[in-house]
C-alpha cells in the first residue's frame, strides 16, 4: 500500500508513524513545504541549550499524551514545571491569576474580586437572579459576548481574553464556547435540557462540582509536562518510528483522483493508494479543490490567527519574580506583549543553566501588522515590556541571545462556527474513500489533541 502524507507537523508525522506501525510493509511519502520538520513545534539550539519556540508544554493531565510518549521511547525526556504561579497584569500590577471557575470564569465573585471592581464582583454574585440565558442545545456563540453579557467587561478582558489568548491568539470575542471550553458548553447544555434556569454562574458552577475532589494530604499531579531536550525530541522520535521518506522543500500544488489511486503534484510520480491532508486549514482548502470541491468550500471560512515569540537569553536573573509566567490584561493601556513565559522559572531543568530564559509572546488575531514588526522593535518592545511589569533590567542584565521566531496563520481562529465547519467538512469527505485530513483546525489546539486526531485519522483512513 502505498500513503501520501501533506505536511511534516506533528499531526503529519503522528499519521505516519501510525500507518507504519499499522501497515509495516507500507511505502510512506511525507511532503513538507518548508526545510525542516516539526510544524509548529520548533526547538533552536541556543548556546546555553535547546530551547522550545512553538509549544513547550503539554496537558500531562491527558494520560493518552502521556502514554503515546512512552510508546515512542521518550519517558526518559518528561520533564515537570516548578510549580510556580503564573500571574496576570492588569491595573499596572502584578496579580495572582484566579483558581477555580473554568478558564477564568468564576461562579461567584471571589476567585476575581482582586481583578474587578466592586460593582462587577456584585454583578457576578447577582447573576443567577438574572434572566435566564436563551441557550439552545447544541448551540454556540462567541464566549467573550456571553460573559460581557452576564458579568460585564471586566471579566473577559482581564482575565478570560488573557487566558485564551495564550492559547489560541484571539480575543475572547473571536472565540466560541464550544469551540474552546467544551466543558462549559456541556454544562449549559445540561442545564437546559433538564429544564433548570440557565445562568453562567450556574454552569460554571457545574463545571466545578464534576472535577474529582483530592484530598488536603494529597499532593497535587503536575497539570503540565514538557520535554528536555524541548519537542525536537517528539518530532525527530516520529519521524524515526515512521520509517517515511521525508521529502522537505517539496511544495504540493493540488491532488487529483484517478481510476486506481490519487496523484500528487509535486510529489513522487506514479499513484498513491491513501492520502492524508495534515496542513493548515486554507492549505488543505486548495487541495481539496479538484478531489472535494464542496469540503473545499466549506473550509475557505476558517480564519487563521498570526503570532511572534521572541526568545531571550540574559546572563543574570536578579529581580526577575519567582512566577512561572505573566499575562497581560487585554485593556491594559499601552502595552505591546500579550505574554511573558519565565521558563527558566517554569523549568527546572532549564533554570540549572544559570542566567535567565524568558520568552515573550506577541499577537492575536487581527494584529498580523505586529507580528510583521521590525525584530529590533520586538526586542525592545519584549524588554520595555518586561521591565514595565516587573522592573527586570534585561538590558543591565547582559541579552546574550535573542530569537524570534514569527508564526503567520499558526492557529486557526475557533469561532462559534467553527465545529459546525469541521462537521460538515468530515461529512462531506465520507465521499471521498482512500483520503483524510488532521490537524490542528481539525481535531483542536494542544499537543494531545492534535496527535488525538492524527491516529483517529490514520483509523478512519485504515477502516
Amino acid at each position: 500500500m502505498r500513503y501520501a502524507i501533506i505536511g511534516a507537523g506533528l499531526s503529519g508525522l503522528t499519521c505516519a508513524t501510525e500507518i507504519r506501525r499499522a501497515d509495516p510493509e507500507a511505502t510512506i511519502d511525507v511532503y513538507e513545504a518548508e526545510d525542516r520538520i516539526g510544524g509548529k513545534l520548533l526547538t533552536v539550539p541556543f548556546e546555553s541549550g535547546p530551547t522550545d519556540m512553538g509549544a513547550e508544554a503539554f496537558l500531562a493531565i491527558r494520560a493518552d499524551a502521556t502514554a503515546y510518549f512512552e510508546s515512542l521511547g521518550l519517558s526518559k525526556y518528561l520533564v515537570s514545571p516548578s510549580g510556580l504561579r503564573s500571574t496576570v497584569y492588569s491595573g499596572g500590577q502584578l496579580h495572582d491569576l484566579p483558581t477555580g471557575g473554568v478558564m477564568g470564569i468564576p461562579s461567584s465573585s471571589a476567585p476575581v474580586a482582586h481583578l474587578v471592581s466592586a460593582d462587577t464582583a456584585a454583578r457576578i454574585d447577582a447573576e443567577g437572579e438574572a434572566e435566564a440565558i436563551d441557550w439552545q442545545l447544541g448551540q454556540d456563540q462567541s464566549i467573550g459576548r456571553l460573559v460581557r453579557e452576564r458579568y460585564g467587561d471586566e471579566v473577559v478582558d482581564r482575565v478570560v481574553s488573557a487566558l485564551l489568548g495564550g492559547v489560541y491568539s484571539c480575543l475572547a470575542d473571536d472565540l466560541g464556547v464550544r469551540a474552546t471550553v467544551p466543558q462549559l458548553a456541556a454544562a449549559l447544555d445540561a442545564l437546559a435540557q433538564t429544564g433548570e434556569k440557565v445562568t453562567l454562574s450556574a454552569a460554571v458552577a457545574r463545571c466545578e462540582a464534576a472535577r474529582p475532589q483530592r484530598k488536603p494530604e494529597d499532593k497535587p499531579a503536575p497539570v503540565f509536562a514538557g520535554f528536555e531536550g524541548g519537542y525536537a525530541v517528539v518530532y525527530e522520535a516520529l519521524a524515526e518510528a515512521s520509517e517515511a521518506d521525508i521529502h522537505l522543500d517539496a511544495f504540493i500544488t493540488g491532488i487529483t483522483r484517478e481510476l486506481r489511486g490519487y496523484r500528487v503534484s509535486g510529489g513522487e510520480e506514479g499513484l498513491y493508494d491513501r492520502v492524508i491532508l495534515a496542513t493548515p486549514a486554507p492549505t488543505t482548502a486548495m487541495l481539496l479543490r479538484a478531489v472535494a470541491p464542496e469540503a473545499s468550500a466549506s473550509l475557505k471560512s476558517v480564519k487563521l490567527a498570526s503570532s511572534v515569540v521572541v526568545g531571550m537569553k540574559f546572563n543574570s536573573d536578579a529581580g526577575l519574580p519567582e512566577k512561572s509566567g505573566i499575562l497581560v490584561a487585554a485593556d491594559e493601556p499601552e502595552m505591546r506583549v500579550k505574554a511573558f513565559t519565565l521558563s527558566s522559572k517554569k523549568w527546572p531543568h532549564l533554570g540549572q543553566r544559570g542566567g535567565a530564559l524568558v520568552r515573550a509572546s506577541f499577537g492575536r488575531f487581527g494584529q498580523d501588522d505586529l507580528v510583521r514588526a521590525a525584530e529590533d522593535d520586538l526586542v525592545d518592545w519584549a524588554l520595555d515590556d518586561l521591565q514595565k511589569i516587573t522592573g527586570f533590567d534585561g538590558r543591565d542584565a547582559e541579552l546574550s541571545e535573542i530569537y524570534v521566531q514569527r508564526w503567520f496563520g499558526g492557529l486557526p481562529r475557533f469561532d462559534e462556527t467553527h465545529l459546525t465547519t469541521v462537521d460538515t467538512v468530515r461529512s462531506e469527505l465520507v465521499e471521498v474513500p482512500g483520503l483524510e485530513v488532521a490537524g490542528a483546525w481539525a481535531g483542536g489546539v494542544g499537543v494531545p489533541a492534535v496527535i488525538a486526531d492524527a491516529r483517529k485519522a490514520v483509523e478512519r483512513l485504515l477502516e
